[in-house]
């Protein structure tokens, strides 16, 4: 099995034409059925091997693939693999082919959430270095942890004047602003899945993150929160690590 942790720029290169389109983000995460753990040695190396090549040969063409681990941080999945690109056939076409392989048969799905790129009407003005204007495209970085959730606001946020909105996510922003080392991805689900954002947070200090998050409870901003649940805490490790962790 490889050793790639598959970090942007390992695979899934993105031409000057492709940057200006805007991406398709999946985050799915799986669940090993215990009996996998039953099979002998040989069956339980076999398979991972045979998920490891599926996982490597999208993550060299077309596609983004960071692998995260789960386990021992929630007890419904193990791992997850952030997915980022242009054609959501071929994400499709690799799940499939994944589940065909001998630790996908028994792998769960306990959840998949899909997004999209898109610029933000509230941070025009708040651009940062190694952040793109566009909001368009995005770029992971060499972070350890991951923080992920979907995210739904009330309907009476969207009746808002947009320069209430704008006030209340500046303040936001302000806060934000106070965590240098906790890196924001934001992306939009509307029409597309269950929720209307998923965010993703990159740290590599999580109790940063803690702080982050009690101090945007006191925000007005969070009085429009309808929910913010299930929260997933992801440890970045390469592929290897992350298959060797399911046992065998």
């Amino acid at each position: 099995m490889g050793g790639s942790a598959l970090r942007p720029g390992e695979g899934g290169s993105l031409s000057a034409n492709e940057e200006v389109h805007r991406q398709y983000v999946n985050f799915a995460f799986y669940k090993v059925n215990p009996a996998w753990r039953r099979l002998n040695a040989k069956q339980r190396e076999a398979g991972k091997r045979d998920l490891c090549q599926v996982i490597e040969s999208y993550a060299a063409a077309r596609l983004m693939v960071l692998p995260y681990s789960t386990m021992g941080t929630r007890s419904d999945c193990d791992f997850m693999l952030w997915r980022i690109g242009y054609d959501l056939e071929l994400m499709q076409q690799m799940s499939a082919e994944m589940l065909a392989t001998g630790v996908g048969r028994y792998l769960a799905t306990p959840y998949s959430f899909l997004s999209m790129t898109k610029r933000s009407i509230y941070t025009r003005e708040h651009v940062h270095e190694g952040q793109l204007d566009t909001r368009a495209q995005i770029v992971p970085g060499q972070h350890r942890y991951l923080f992920v959730y979907p995210f739904l606001k009330t309907r009476a946020w969207y009746l808002l004047p947009l320069e209430e909105r704008q006030k209340i996510m500046n303040e936001h922003i302000r806060i934000g602003h106070k965590y240098p080392s906790v890196k924001l991805n934001t992306t939009y689900s509307f029409g597309l899945d269950d929720q209307e954002f998923v965010v993703a947070f990159e740290t590599d200090k999580p109790a940063d993150f803690l702080d982050l998050v009690m101090e945007l409870r006191e925000s007005q901003s969070s009085l429009y929160t309808l929910r913010d649940t299930p929260i997933f805490t992801c440890i970045h490790r390469t592929l290897d690590e992350v298959l060797s962790l399911l046992g065998g």
